[in-house]
């Protein structure tokens, strides 16, 4: 089994901007219950599908397959729940660690998160001055939350 460990973070200012390429992402979900999350993701002409698991602290199972991009266009017009998740994300080196900085469209326009993925929940890293307030325990900034409850309603 793969695990992720994640925690995510608001953003405390513009200084991201100005890092890492844009890369436009679409997903969507065939599942967003709590216990198994099914989602099919399209960045940069490929796709995968990701399984994952119900959230202990900042871990959860993971797992992820490419499927042919044609198969994953299907899925997000026809099987996913709506509406589709859009995002631009950066990939931004800092302290020998990849942060990723979602900048999220739609019905979820003005909610910007970062991401970084660790080998150990009480793993160190340093953080970037662009870094605000944690927010990995909130199921709010849960991208499959975001579709029944997106941004721009809170």
């Amino acid at each position: 089994m793969g695990v992720e460990i994640e925690r995510k973070f608001l953003l405390a200012g513009d200084g991201w901007r100005v890092l890492g390429r844009p890369m436009l992402l679409r997903q969507g979900y065939l599942s967003s219950q709590r216990e198994r999350v099914v989602r099919v993701r399209i960045e940069d002409g490929a796709a995968m599908l990701t399984i994952k698991g119900k959230s202990v602290g900042a871990s959860r199972g993971e797992w992820e397959y490419p499927i042919p991009l044609a198969d994953a266009e299907e899925f997000l017009a026809r099987l996913c729940e709506q509406p589709i998740i859009e995002k631009y994300r950066r990939r931004i080196d800092f302290g020998g660690m990849v942060w990723e900085v979602d900048e999220f469209l739609g019905v979820n326009a003005g909610l910007v998160v970062a991401e970084i993925e660790l080998a150990a929940e009480d793993q160190a890293f340093a953080k970037p001055d662009w870094i605000g307030e944690e927010v990995t325990d909130d199921a709010r900034y849960f991208n499959a939350n975001l579709i029944a409850h997106p941004f721009t309603s809170w």
